[in-house]
């Protein structure tokens, strides 16, 4: 079966990071890409290349010549999408910019990804990853996982590029929505996702918060002995029984339920001393089995809890091959390399990694070739309408926790309209900034009365997410097959820790386990521990799971057909590390790790200042330039006493008008009350009916002809229920249902 961008040509003028990997993304799920490189080949030519090129064809082109320059828009003549990822304004000196291109081209959907957007005072700096985490936070551990007497002011690094990733998860998302809109429209417009707005859509709800109250400090996730253990083999496993179900089976299971209530209760639990504790017990526990036979005893039972891997560990395990997290190509210049596979997997019309990459310039003739023939027909009809992608398109958003909610939220930010449904009588989470823009009810699909009111608002459905243990949805009756009995033309997305192949398809989890089997957490430390202070699996499994689900609503708009939709953290977690998850004959996997890194090198790293921390980002061509402003070789200690005499705000400034990329480090709290921040829509403050004012990031997106929108606060759990069941007709089922406990209204758990 073709994948769902079948027919769709994409032209990926990206380097580095950010545009290479969006276009593979769509290249992975059919569309036909042609990668530009400059003459001498990629500007960074690292084994990274194999995954980030393969399933493309490709070019060499010196934009600066007529010749080629001609050839690079007649592509663009031809093309559907023009993604590109170079600082404001280098398109337009190539004449190659978004203004030109869609004059030529009115269909064309061009995606821009900066680092910095086109009013940002920075928009001229380079935007090297460290210097987005600097200006983001994304350098600080998360709360309870740093070693013993860690200064808190100092910054950590890691190598995994974040703020690339989720604009390339967020580009590919909004290239397949304008897609959609151009399918009713004809006409195409352009995107624009810097990278330092996309690392709001990571902050998530870490940046979500009471605004009287101000943002507090995370506390620490250790709730019933949760956490990280060594085992009897010496390595480490992620333990998290944070429901009382889970800790009632792994205890069971692992003979301890005689410890008490003390230990085992987790009203109990809250004791901080009962906590501290059963951390002391269970650590000796660990102890007496190895990290895998522990892992397969919470599987067996349903418990959360995942031996620690490294990256390369993974791409050779069974359960990631089998779930399709990794594949393996025959790379023309590594040979036989395991690498990343699909991150996401459409049933009805599923991707593929087609072929290894080819090299630079191979397709070159071919590609000539073609554009000597006549261009492919395409529909001239245009509408200049600014009708969401996702207007009229309903969905049913069954999903709790993190990831989910993430992904149904997006989607009513592209136009859905979003119901979401929880259980009655139950502990909600972060309602409030997860769910704004949708409509929320408390209705018990698993009861009888429950699935009368669900079967009725399956009638106007188009989406069902559901984010439920494998098992529960056909014992509830309302797996995909069950539903498509009823809808035939239901987009049913599932998502889930392991995925719903292999070995642990049934297993539970959270982002802590993801992170902990496909190598994330093995980067931070000799004792691993969780990367990072936003939840970088979790979160951006949400834009993945909205980016497999446009894909399938895209199918649907051209065929009429539904399908099942899967993802998972796992697949999300391994697709994070694209760059250095590569295990080929003699890989060496040198990249940054641990707590004390604090870059790659003199010249990408953090340095203390006088008052504090800044992140430098410079070339090698560069070093004579810093040497002089400072009065210090390029060596690491000369420029750390150098840089220690003055404060932050005196280097960054002199680094920047010497035209070297320099930024202070920026504590969570300031940014989502920076000015410019607030200015352009990335922190918006809301009323909320249950809470008052509240703060939360925006959009990470600017679309010119359908923007993006950020929809009201959330209102009380339950709060939409009689304005939703009015809709379908049903309100004559309330009373009824509220007798027999399938429906909350009144009394409902707190959002915030």
């Amino acid at each position: 079966m073709p994948g769902a961008l079948e027919g769709i040509r994409v032209v990926d003028f990206g380097q580095y990071i950010a545009g290479p990997l969006a276009a593979v993304m769509l290249a992975d799920q059919g569309a036909d890409v042609v990668h530009v490189d400059p003459p001498e080949g990629p500007r960074w030519s690292v084994p990274a290349d194999a995954f980030l090129n393969r399933s493309k064809r490709r070019t060499n082109l010196d934009l600066k010549q007529p010749d080629d320059l001609a050839t690079a828009q007649r592509l663009v003549d031809r093309a559907d999408v023009l993604i590109e990822n170079f600082r404001p304004g280098v398109m337009d000196r190539l004449q190659l910019g978004p203004e030109a291109m869609t004059r030529r081209n009115p269909r064309l959907v061009y995606c821009s990804m900066p680092g910095f957007a086109r009013d940002d005072p920075r928009a001229g700096m380079q935007a090297w990853e460290g210097i987005l985490d600097a200006a983001t936070g994304n350098c600080r551990p998360r709360a309870g996982e740093a070693p013993p007497d860690w200064d808190s002011s100092r910054p950590t690094y890691s190598a995994i590029p974040l703020a690339s990733n989720f604009a390339a998860f967020l580009a590919a998302t909004s290239v397949v929505m304008a897609l959609i809109s151009r399918h009713k429209t004809g006409a195409g417009q352009r995107i624009e996702v810097p990278l330092f707005h996309a690392m709001f859509t990571a902050i998530g709800p870490a940046g979500a918060y009471i605004t009287e109250r101000g943002l507090r400090e995370p506390r620490p996730i250790d709730v019933n002995g949760s956490g990280t253990y060594r085992c009897g083999d010496g390595r480490f496993i992620q333990f998290d029984p944070s429901n009382h179900r889970f800790l009632t089976w792994f205890a069971q299971a692992a003979g301890i339920s005689d410890w008490g209530p003390d230990l085992l209760d987790i009203e109990r639990l809250k004791d901080s001393r009962n906590n501290e504790r059963l951390h002391e017990r269970l650590a000796e526990l660990f102890m007496t089995r190895s990290s895998v036979e522990w892992e397969t005893l919470a599987h067996e039972v349903g418990a959360v809890l995942a031996a620690v891997r490294s990256a390369t560990e993974w791409l050779t395990n069974d359960h990631a091959q089998r779930l399709g997290a990794v594949t393996q190509l025959e790379d023309p210049l590594l040979g036989a390399t395991r690498m990343a596979g699909l991150p996401v997997q459409l049933l009805g019309s599923p991707g593929a990694v087609r072929h290894a990459r080819h090299l630079p310039d191979e397709d070159h003739q071919a590609i000539l070739a073609e554009l000597g023939a006549p261009p492919p027909r395409k529909a001239s009809h245009t509408d200049a309408s600014t009708v969401a992608p996702l207007e009229g398109v309903r969905v049913l958003d069954l999903t709790q926790v993190l990831a989910g909610p993430t992904s149904g939220r997006l989607l009513a930010e592209f136009g859905a309209d979003v119901i979401k449904i929880n259980g009655p009588q139950r502990r909600i989470g972060s309602h409030g900034y997860l769910n704004r823009g949708k409509r929320s009810i408390l209705l018990d699909v698993e009861s009888n009365a429950g699935q009368q009111a669900f079967w009725k608002l399956l009638e106007r459905a188009d989406v069902v997410i559901q984010n439920f243990p494998r098992g529960t949805p056909e014992r509830y009756g309302i797996s995909y097959e069950q539903l498509r009995a009823r809808k035939p033309d239901i987009i049913y997305t599932s998502l889930s820790c392991y995925g719903y192949g292999g070995p642990w398809g049934g297993g539970r989890g959270y982002e802590r386990q993801a992170q902990a089997v496909a190598g994330v957490m093995d980067r931070v430390g000799v004792v691993p521990a969780i990367l990072g202070p936003y939840n970088l699996v979790d979160i951006g499994t949400g834009v993945l799971t909205a980016f497999a689900t446009s894909l399938a609503l895209f199918h649907k708009a051209r065929t009429g057909q539904g399908q099942h939709v899967q993802t998972s953290l796992c697949q999300t977690a391994t697709y994070h590390q694209t760059v250095y998850a590569l295990d080929y004959a003699g890989a060496v996997h040198d990249e940054p790790r641990g707590w004390e890194a604090l870059g790659s090198g003199p010249l990408q790293r953090f340095y203390q200042a006088s008052d504090g921390w800044f992140f430098l980002g410079a070339r090698e061509s560069e070093t004579r330039r810093i040497a002089e402003m400072t009065g210090a070789g390029d060596d690491v200690g000369d420029l750390e006493a150098a840089f220690a005499q003055r404060p932050v705000a005196h280097w960054v400034d002199c680094l920047r008008q010497a035209g070297i990329s320099a930024q202070a480090v920026v504590k969570l709290p300031d940014l989502m009350r920076d000015p410019w921040v607030r200015e352009h829509g990335l922190s918006v403050s809301h009323v909320s009916d249950e809470a008052g004012d509240v703060t939360y990031p925006g959009a990470s997106v600017s679309m010119s002809a359908t923007p993006m929108r950020v929809g009201s606060a959330a209102h009380r759990p339950g709060g939409d229920a009689h304005d939703v069941f009015g809709e379908i007709g049903a309100t004559e089922m309330i009373p009824a249902l509220e007798r027999a406990w399938a429906l909350q209204i009144a009394d409902p758990p707190p959002g915030w």
